[in-house]
């Protein structure tokens, strides 16, 4: 497909920096580490992505195929199933082809990968309301004309909070393993109530399949950022005649929670004549992300490096990260040991004990043990949860003009 292509050639360009080989040879050396940046790794991971689907596909495939002989009664039946049966049988020879040789490759190419999910981060995350429930304020209403009106435009704000009801005195088991001072009751180690200023950053990689807006069935998108008092909108960079844009952008907002916390990006159809047409827009909580116990503002990335295209982008390094996380969760640890090992609670982690600069000098760290345990923190008992992953995610345009329909 035309889409692929597309990657091919950026594969080569190096998504934009730095020129890669020409044709097959691009594929099969091992990259030089200066001709890689985030694209490389991006694409890497997207058909790491596609991978896992095709073989997701396989496996429903087959299983259908297992379920259509079983039900397959009678001559006639069993005929047409054998015709069935085999369709998907080559399909899926096709399909596991591409799979041996993808370990080598990986091998030869070292790129390091993030996680493409494939629909909000939210939905991975229920919500990311682990303690903080969202609840629509809305307005009266008055007389009939109100009757028809949608309850997003009775919206007048949110309330966020938690709610518990428990049993005075505490049951032995709760008090004794939380450590909770029942006095207090369950809301403790909650974050102050106070503003608090933010730096948010978006970074919006790609749009695809974007509902055409113009006769011609293409359209000419740009981004429209807003969040709080902030309006941004990207229009001298609109990206003509195009319902695959790239963007490869990057915007810094500063906004204050929790009077700004909703963010709404948005793709308009730039016009030449008259006003641009929205075609979709996502709207996104930033303030569950926050105090989420899941740690949704820096995804925590695979490995830990100080140069190259994979520098570390949070603005914690791995080690505060994580007594930081053993501090709130009333955890013991990170006890550092000899012989590259971390022992948070009563688990075990083990890791390089060496890092290089971008001189190749080697430095003892502690940041690839404390990645370890943080990559598996949810195997901590009571503490833990799963953090999320450095990531892409890929959210639905939508259109208030047409509810429930994807742009």
């Amino acid at each position: 497909t035309e889409e692929e292509k597309e990657k091919k050639k950026k594969k080569k360009k190096g998504g934009g920096g730095g020129g890669g080989g020409g044709g097959g040879e691009a594929e099969e050396e091992e990259p030089d580490e200066s001709m890689l940046d985030w694209w490389s790794k991006y694409f890497a991971s997207i058909e790491t992505m596609k991978e896992q689907l095709r073989q997701q596909e396989a496996a429903a495939a087959e299983a259908e195929e297992k379920e259509e002989t079983e039900i397959g009664e009678g001559s006639k039946a069993q005929l047409k199933n054998k015709d069935k049966s085999k369709a998907p049988k080559d399909d899926k020879k096709k399909k596991q082809q591409p799979v041996p040789e993808l370990p080598e490759k990986k091998n030869k190419q070292k790129i390091d990968e993030l996680k493409v999910f494939n629909k909000e981060l939210e939905t991975e995350f229920d919500n990311f309301e682990d303690w903080l429930h969202t609840f629509n304020l809305l307005r009266g209403k008055i007389g009939d004309n109100d009757d028809n009106a949608t309850e997003e435009e009775r919206i007048v704000g949110r309330f966020k909070g938690s709610m518990c009801v428990y049993k005075v005195p505490l049951p032995d088991d709760i008090s004794k393993e939380a450590g909770y001072d029942p006095t207090f009751g369950m809301f403790q180690g909650i974050p102050s109530n106070d503003p608090i200023n933010v730096l948010v950053r978006v970074y919006i990689v790609r749009a695809t399949d974007l509902h055409p807006a113009d006769i011609n069935g293409k359209a000419d998108p740009y981004i429209a950022i807003k969040l709080g008092k902030t309006d941004i909108k990207d229009k001298e960079n609109y990206i003509s005649k195009q319902l695959n844009p790239v963007f490869g952008k990057s915007f810094d907002i500063e906004a204050t929670f929790p009077m700004e916390s909703m963010l709404t990006v948005a793709v308009y159809d730039w016009d030449l004549v008259g006003t641009d047409d929205l075609i979709g827009e996502t709207k996104i909580d930033l303030e569950n992300r926050f105090y989420s116990k899941h740690r949704a503002t820096c995804g925590v990335s695979q490995t830990y490096s100080i140069h190259g295209y994979n520098t570390w982008r949070d603005p914690m390094k791995p080690s505060q990260i994580l007594s930081k996380l053993c501090k709130e969760g009333k955890v013991d640890g990170p006890h550092f040991g000899p012989g590259g090992r971390v022992k948070v609670a009563n688990r075990v982690f083990t890791g390089p004990t060496e890092i290089e600069d971008e001189n190749g000098q080697k430095k003892p760290t502690d940041e690839h043990l404390a990645l370890a345990a943080l990559r598996h923190w949810e195997d901590i008992p009571r503490a833990g949860c799963r953090l999320v992953p450095e990531h892409v995610e890929t959210r639905p345009l939508l259109n208030p003009d047409k509810p429930g329909i994807e742009q």
